[in-house]
């Protein structure tokens, strides 16, 4: 799903002023300025402000944080539940039932303004595919534009190990984002 005009979603604390845009200035009020009722892409705040609302909506309606991604919420039991993952103004949402995913796309419809982009089959420049043995996840045809992009893709080929890990639940301690980043 994709939330629209993300940024006008949050509400602004405290009062915030901007120089009239250099396209709008009012005849001789050249001198006046703007006072923000709404929050603007190019504040500073405004990306931290988005995630405190939707972080308060998310919660306020039964999911819970990842204590290791604070992007991704959680909602259920170990056999039925559905995970939203966020970046910025995109989501991914998945689920061991779909009523759950559904009601969560409801939910989040009543709270913002969001166009449903249905079945994803690439993300963040990670393509989905779906088998009958589960989900893959790939990056082949992001390294593919690049080598186009780069007039390198008749390149002679090197051979690389492949892989078929499953992924399985994490047995170590959670590690805080919070400070890693000083």
């Amino acid at each position: 799903m994709d939330v629209k005009t993300v940024f006008l979603n949050c509400e602004l604390k405290g009062e915030i002023y901007m120089e009239q845009p250099k396209e709008f200035v009012a005849p001789d009020q050249e001198i006046k300025v703007c006072k923000l009722v709404k929050s603007l892409c190019g504040l500073k705040q405004t990306p931290k402000q988005w995630h405190e609302k939707f972080d308060s909506i998310m919660k306020s309606n039964g999911f819970k944080i990842n204590e290791c991604d604070k992007c991704v919420y959680i909602k259920g039991t170990t056999k039925d539940y559905v995970i939203v993952c966020i970046y910025v103004d995109d989501m991914l949402i998945m689920g061991s039932i779909h009523d759950l995913i559904m009601n969560t796309k409801t939910m989040l419809k009543k709270n913002f303004d969001m166009k449903d982009m249905e079945l994803s089959d690439v993300i963040l420049g990670i393509k989905i595919s779906r088998t009958s043995d589960g989900i893959v996840l790939s990056q082949s045809h992001y390294v593919e534009s690049i080598l186009r992009k780069f007039n390198a893709f008749d390149s002679l080929s090197a051979k690389t190990c492949r892989s078929k890990s499953t992924l399985g639940r994490e047995k170590g301690e959670p590690v805080s984002q919070f400070g890693i980043c000083k």
